[in-house]
């Protein structure tokens, strides 16, 4: 009887270290889908001379900043101004993975062996003794000229005309990783972590459930949670609406370090928005499962999220980011 019961123990603690001591990994998806990533009725609406032309089946509230038909921008001699049209639309310009397996690229259908622990690896968690729920997940930024990439609008001056490219990796970003360490780039952080500000964090909830996030509400993500820190790790246990929310923190993270700019605050050109204008975006899930529209930052995943993350080949994700474009089209 004691050989057996040790026998059982020794099983018994073989699993576990096992189980602690090995990441548990997602199946990372081996298709190529960088061309079917759009969802191609979430460019709409469409303006063209201050006239809609075209309307959207997504529930998001468009806002541009200029109604006028005709515009006026800057030019080089001799000219010295041109005169255009004024045009505004959703541009599927980036992509943006949150992946739990380090080195996966779901677009792109490859995988990368960039880290031989699991220190990297992505992670839905709770704690029993406080109930606190966790998530975190590693991001993959990329420049998305889908237009060039078909072919089409190559020389147009709103669309955007450079090449792919994997701009961003967290897995060798430190500040990412650590929540303290990443205070170097969002000091002010430390203002809102309050009960105050945080209930202010309700109303940009219910707006972004209704179409709209509240650009104002800049420390928020609606019902995604707080926007600070920017780094990869959430207190959330709902996989799918917190993989959306780091999305969310890696566009926040590289428009704090001037690498984004913004197409509707300028109808002439892009500006930096270190401070992001959550209302001027739009995301939409591609992977592992399309969505049939795009959702404003902070719209709870209860509205959306079901189904979306599916045993297999899941945990592993691609949000196509559509962001407005008003734009002087010469």
């Amino acid at each position: 009887m004691l050989i057996k019961r040790m026998i059982k123990n020794a099983i018994i603690s073989l699993f576990l270290a096992l189980s602690f001591s090995t990441p548990v990994r997602a199946t990372c998806p081996s298709d190529f889908k960088l061309l079917e990533l759009v969802n191609w009725s979430s460019i709409y609406p469409i303006s063209i001379a201050g006239v809609e032309i075209a309307d959207s089946t997504d529930e998001v509230t468009t806002t541009d900043i200029i109604s006028s038909p005709i515009c006026v921008c800057e030019a080089d001699p001799p000219l010295y101004i041109q005169i255009g049209l004024s045009v505004g639309f959703w541009e599927p310009a980036r992509l943006i993975e949150t992946v739990k397996d380090p080195g996966c690229f779901p677009s792109m259908g490859i995988e990368f062996n960039v880290t031989s622990g699991g220190g990297l690896g992505g992670t839905n968690s709770s704690a029993a003794s406080t109930g606190s729920h966790f998530t975190s997940a590693q991001a993959h930024y990329f420049i998305y000229p889908i237009w060039s990439m078909l072919g089409m609008l190559t020389d147009w001056v709103c669309a955007e005309s450079s090449g792919f490219d994997v701009a961003y990796m967290t897995e060798f970003d430190p500040l990412w990783q650590d929540d303290t360490l990443s205070l170097i780039i969002n000091p002010e952080s430390v203002l809102f972590g309050n009960p105050a500000t945080q209930a202010a964090c309700i109303a940009d909830s219910i707006a972004s459930a209704a179409g709209q996030s509240l650009s104002p509400l800049f420390w928020c993500m609606g019902s995604w949670g707080s926007a600070y820190p920017l780094t990869g790790h959430i207190g959330s246990s709902l996989y799918t609406e917190a993989n959306a929310a780091i999305a969310a923190r890696m566009l926040y993270k590289l428009a704090r370090e001037m690498l984004v700019c913004d197409t509707n605050i300028d109808i002439c050109s892009c500006k930096s928005t270190p401070i992001w204008v959550k209302h001027n975006y739009k995301m939409h899930v591609a992977v592992p499962v399309k969505d049939f529209s795009a959702h404003p930052i902070g719209r709870s995943g209860l509205l959306w999220s079901s189904a979306k993350n599916p045993p297999v080949e899941g945990d592993n994700f691609v949000w196509t980011l559509y962001r407005r474009r008003s734009c002087c089209a010469f």
